[in-house]
């Protein structure tokens, strides 16, 4: 196109057309194809593009570009990125899953308190399991003792302490003429496995411990013993006091009292520990008989 000043029926200089041309490429619009048109015809159509009206002239002609060049004029950064940011959907947010629901009303029978924590859901673990593990003994035993959860033979059973370690605990409790079948009443905090035996998570044990805290009140023991760290900072609300610091004494429990030792576990793995569990025994069996 010459140069010049003259306006066209459509309004707009040649300097305009280029502006607009120009412009439209580096945002990544349409191309128009304007070979074989006159000045005139080539305003109108710019015109209308700038009016976002969609033109209706179109040619085989080749895309407009430099003088030396007629391949597409390379669009700039900035013009890309703005198209790109243009073009791309809205992000979706999730919301973040709760970790510190609250447990709803407790049932206040034993069994529908067995039920709701069988069907229960509201953690992770409730993928992973087999089956929950809520507790074995008699539901009116004159203790109650509290582990950490379960493992891989108790996620099996769907019953606590049934490996070397519940078999070393009965053992033990029998030694203070305590058995599950008679006067023990055996649990978790936490009613699934995790996996790998890994530790239970701060929000898994809030979200299970309302469960424990009904077991016990509905059982109303006599006594509590908590075997193992997670059970013993639990029960005493002492989340950061080391199990070693926290055994030797009674704790009380909501009025129940409370002794805590190392996890049957532990002792098989630490023998030396049997000797301290077996002063904590004689400890509770003294509450006990007191009581």
């Amino acid at each position: 196109m010459s140069d010049g000043n003259a306006q066209g029926p459509g309004s707009g200089s040649s300097a305009d057309v280029a502006r607009l041309l120009r412009q439209r490429v580096e945002l990544g619009g349409d191309s128009l194809f304007m070979g074989g048109l006159t000045r005139e015809e080539a305003l109108k159509l710019a015109a209308a593009a700038e009016r976002g009206v969609s033109p209706a002239v179109t040619a085989s002609a080749p895309r407009i570009g430099s003088d030396k060049d007629s391949s597409p004029r390379p669009v700039s950064e900035p013009a890309k990125k703005e198209s790109s940011r243009a073009s791309r959907p809205a992000a979706t947010v999730a919301a973040p899953r709760s970790t510190s629901a609250v447990l709803p009303v407790l049932p206040d029978s034993y069994d529908e308190l067995r039920e709701a924590a069988l069907a229960c859901t509201r953690c992770e673990l409730a993928e992973s399991r087999t089956q929950v593990v809520f507790s074995d003994g008699a539901p009116t035993a004159r203790l109650v003792v509290v582990g950490e959860a379960p493992g891989a033979n108790e996620d099996k059973t769907g019953v606590p302490f049934v490996g070397a370690a519940g078999k070393y605990l009965d053992l033990l409790l029998a030694t203070v003429a305590l058995s599950r079948e008679e006067s023990v009443y055996i649990c978790n905090v936490l009613k699934c496995r995790p996996p790998a035996n890994r530790n239970p998570m701060p929000e898994e044990i809030s979200a299970c411990s309302g469960y424990l805290h009904g077991q016990i009140e509905l059982v109303k023991p006599r006594a509590l013993l908590a075997v193992g760290s997670f059970a013993a900072q639990l029960l005493t609300g002492n989340e950061k006091t080391a199990l070693g610091r926290l055994r030797g004494e009674v704790h009380s429990y909501r009025g129940v009292p409370l002794v805590v030792t190392y996890h049957p576990a532990a002792l098989l793995r630490n023998p030396k520990w049997t000797r301290p569990f077996w002063d904590d025994l004689q400890l509770l069996s003294q509450v006990m008989n007191d009581g």
